[in-house]
């Protein structure tokens, strides 16, 4: 089977993206080492394994799908397909760069060290989930791998309501959270009051 142009830059593309998780997974385990030599631990998560198995079948699923069924790149769909991931990826350096020492992949109760209010946080309280979720609903989309987008997706909403369940817990229980962040939108900013103020 002859690999043309597109597929082999779409592949690629999956493979910079599971090489961007990897570097991600290195600067979490900093970040936790940091953390545990400060008291804090990494809380207990069943469902963790499951965020990385759906990530990981979204990329390989993703790769497979255009592969096999040899789905072709529409431009239409591709170019606003690849700006939503870019933009994604975007807000998942902002949170990043936000949460400095307190991000990684696991959930662990750092609150002592301080809420985080700077960056997207000044806004909505989950803005890494809405980066994620949009980046693995995108990515099969830029070479229209449409199902392993729907089923990623759909998958992705029954995993992010575990870990969403678990990390909200924690973080509502603590007075200076709820002070700082109880008001927030969980994913979306609310625009209409800021538009009602300004006209």
């Amino acid at each position: 089977m002859a690999v043309t142009g597109d597929v082999a830059w779409f592949v690629g593309l999956l493979v910079a993206v599971g090489a961007g998780r990897l570097v991600e997974m290195k600067l979490s385990r900093r970040h936790q080492t940091r953390l545990r030599a400060r008291g804090f631990t990494r809380e207990r998560e069943a469902g963790f394994p499951l965020m990385v198995m759906l990530h990981t079948g979204v990329l390989v699923g993703a790769a497979i799908e255009v592969l096999v069924a040899r789905r072709p790149l529409i431009p239409a769909l591709a170019w606003p397909a690849l700006g939503a991931f870019l933009l994604a990826n975007a807000l998942r350096f902002w949170v990043i760069r936000s949460m400095a020492d307190h991000w990684n992949v696991n959930v662990v109760n750092s609150l002592a060290l301080g809420v985080v209010t700077s960056g997207p946080y000044r806004w909505v309280r989950h803005p890494n989930y809405v980066a994620v979720f949009v980046e693995l609903l995108a990515l099969p989309l830029v070479h229209t791998a449409f199902i392993t987008a729907l089923v990623g997706g759909a998958l992705h909403v029954v995993v992010l309501g575990r870990r969403l369940a678990l990390e909200d817990r924690m973080l509502l229980s603590d007075p200076a959270y709820r002070a700082a962040m109880a008001e927030k939108p969980r994913f979306l900013p609310r625009l209409l009051p800021r538009l009602r103020a300004s006209s």
